[in-house]
């Protein structure tokens, strides 16, 4: 039979405000467990909360950017369960009116096609604490530094058909929240988690399977990983003559599978009322029109335009407006260099691999926007070949100072002279006479694999300092001469 795949993400964004959504605690990571709770946080009896108005800026900023509707009045509520890192006994969240509501993000596909994915609704809501197992042993520890943190619940519609679809979209919506300035993205400290709803049902059937939920992901490796296996997990399960249990399930990365975690509750399970202690949020017009007049030029905006301005192919594009921080870094070298190809082969390459080396963000780069832009200038009119640009590069990520500096200390500047040329390469011919003479006897096809043997050895002899396109012009000419 053939199985189709049915995803719906949660995707859980710390909002990047400097307190909580309902205190003045802050919201730092890595502090001292306890030293980030206050007593509203602690949900101590007579403490009241007071709803953080950056929080909803923020939250508005981001229904604007997925062209959604945001709720001229929306409401929190209290979802009520009980668990140890939740000390009120209720997450205050928001249920049926939510601040924002339907809207959509495209996603670019690996063969580059696009796909539109429906956003059901994104909503408000705090943080709970964190339970800690690993250093206590037959007990949990429970650290609060997270309860009350401002997130935004995320929810896509049922769109998704694979695995990869999936990633795309959770980075789509990654680059959107930093674009944003709203979340930082930081996936290894829980800025930004995923749930995974994940069915399958025969190809051509309309009706959704069940469902199982996958809970807290938190890599993009992971995400796919832990839906390839679900999706694996149900069919051998439905063709085993056994049944799907709407559950919640767990991923664990080092055995490469899920594993059931609790029953799967419905809304009716958390009696979600009006939460008493909050008035319902009025969102006015005007001030939608000021956050809109702030939006930044979004990650779809900025690929067009980098495809339209500066000519580069739609997988250039995609790539340099992945984040907005690398878009900036190969504006900032396009600028220098005034050569937007080159700024991109170069930004996408050996910065990129050199970044990968050494594990490092772009914002952290050891070679700056404009010393890149610079050596690229002293590649374009001929001071230095491609090949000793890597070497400049290299003593350029090393501190060794500009392009200009590396290439004048070190001798690098490229033969032009074609005087010098044409002497270096009588030299290499004279020393090679045997295979001069078998190039010369030799039919086409072997000509083009030999010539290159000469022209390794005139950049040898030169030291790779020859200009290239010289070496072909006066080599060939002299082979066949």
């Amino acid at each position: 039979m053939q199985w189709e795949t049915v995803i719906g993400l949660e995707i859980h964004a710390q909002l990047a405000t400097q307190s909580k959504i309902f205190s003045g605690s802050a919201t730092t990571f890595g502090a001292e467990p306890n030293t980030q709770a206050n007593l509203v946080d602690l949900g101590m009896p007579g403490t009241l909360p007071v709803l953080n108005a950056e929080a909803v800026r923020m939250a508005c900023k981001f229904g604007l950017a997925i062209d959604a509707e945001i709720a001229e009045k929306n409401v929190f509520a209290r979802k009520n369960y009980f668990y140890p890192d939740l000390p009120k006994g209720y997450q205050t969240s928001q249920m049926d009116h939510p601040i924002v509501g339907k809207g959509f993000l495209d996603i670019t596909l690996e063969d580059g096609s696009q796909k539109r994915i429906g956003i059901t609704r994104a909503h408000l809501e705090e943080d709970a604490g964190k339970s800690l197992h690993e250093d206590f042993q037959g007990m949990s520890g429970i650290d609060l530094n997270r309860a009350g943190t401002p997130l935004l619940e995320i929810v896509s519609e049922p769109d998704i058909r694979s695995a990869k679809e999936a990633v795309a979209y959770v980075k789509a919506i990654h680059a959107l929240v930093r674009y944003l300035g709203i979340c930082d993205g930081n996936m290894a400290e829980g800025s930004l988690r995923c749930d995974c709803n994940v069915s399958v049902r025969p190809k051509g059937q309309a009706e959704f399977g069940t469902r199982a939920e996958i809970k807290n992901v938190n890599s993009f490796r992971f995400i796919e990983k832990a839906i390839n296996h679900e999706v694996q997990r149900q069919i051998e399960l439905i063709e085993d003559g056994g049944k799907i249990v709407q559950e919640t399930r767990l991923y664990d990365p080092n055995k490469d599978e899920t594993r059931s975690m609790r029953s799967k509750e419905e809304a009716n399970d958390y009696r979600y009322f009006p939460c008493p202690d909050l008035l319902p949020v009025v969102i006015e017009q005007s001030l939608l029109d000021e956050i809109r007049a702030s939006l930044p030029e979004l990650p779809v905006e900025k690929r067009a335009r980098f495809e339209r301005e500066f000519g580069l192919s739609a997988y250039d594009a995609d790539v340099l407006a992945a984040s907005r921080e690398q878009a900036d870094f190969f504006e900032a070298v396009q600028r220098v260099c005034g050569d937007a190809k080159l700024a991109a082969n170069w930004v996408m390459g050996e910065l990129s691999s050199l970044l990968n080396k050494d594990n490092l963000e772009i914002e952290q780069s050891p070679v700056s926007a404009e010393q890149l832009g610079g050596m690229i200038q002293r590649i374009k009119d001929n001071t230095i070949s491609g090949k000793i640009a890597k070497m400049v590069f290299e003593a350029m990520a090393a501190g060794e100072g500009s392009a200009d500096e590396i290439i004048e200390k070190k001798g690098l500047k490229q033969v032009t002279d074609s005087g010098a040329i044409e002497k270096m390469l009588d030299e290499v011919l004279a020393a090679n006479a045997e295979q001069v003479e078998q190039y010369r006897a030799s039919d086409e096809a072997k000509r083009g694999k030999m010539f290159g043997f000469f022209v390794g050895q005139a950049m040898k002899a030169s030291k790779g300092k020859a200009n290239p396109g010289q070496v072909n012009q006066l080599l060939k000419s002299k082979l066949e001469g």
